[in-house]
């Protein structure tokens, strides 16, 4: 039996960062308590030359805005810290080798790769139950990137968007929430500049 339960679509994707971040504002409304007064000013040349690929900017721009935070006790959602843009890579390339044993052990009619394979699995956020989610990398470049979410249960599934708008769709109950719980529109942690969090 393929583990791969399908694929959701949203209604229209959203190409501007802007745009995807406004969304998951708009239903995630206590987010926005959380905003930095400033953008934080993260290396992302130095990080994309590491890893060897661009990000996508939706993904860039939510990191650029907000800290690290933790969505209904079940999603931690963030990226680098300013000058730890290396150690972000290392943790990266760590949860990279974990995925490489979800994709040989799921049962996939079409088998999926970590990156840096061609079209590759890249994580961008996981839960505190195990589970991942994953960028689809394209050669076409990181903003035709999509959304695979493979479950800790051994369900996957894929979404058509980026990452900031799978966040707003998956909150707001656009998406059926296959293999995972449903989440309240509510953020449960944040980290704080120094390593606190409130």
């Amino acid at each position: 039996m393929d583990d791969l339960v399908g694929t959701q679509a949203p209604r229209r994707r959203l190409t501007d960062p802007a745009e995807s971040v406004a969304e998951l504002e708009r239903v995630l409304p206590s987010l926005v308590a959380h905003r930095l007064p400033t953008p934080v000013h993260i290396d992302w040349l130095r990080l994309e030359g590491l890893l060897g690929t661009a990000l996508p900017a939706d993904y860039k721009l939510l990191c650029e805005r907000y800290p690290t935070f933790e969505l209904s006790d079940f999603m931690r959602v963030g990226g680098p810290q300013p000058g730890a843009e290396a150690g972000w890579v290392q943790d990266t390339h760590e949860e990279l080798e974990i995925v490489a044993e979800w994709c040989e052990d799921a049962d996939l009619a079409a088998p999926m790769h970590p990156y840096p394979a061609l079209g590759g699995l890249l994580p961008w956020a996981t839960s505190n139950q195990g589970d991942f989610f994953l960028w689809t990398t394209r050669p076409s470049g990181p903003q035709e990137w999509t959304v695979t979410v493979p479950s800790r249960n051994g369900a996957w599934w894929h979404y058509t968007g980026g990452a900031v708008q799978f966040l707003a769709d998956l909150v707001s109950g656009v998406l059926e929430h296959w293999a995972l719980p449903t989440l309240r529109p509510e953020i449960t942690w944040v980290h704080q500049p120094g390593g606190g969090s409130r």
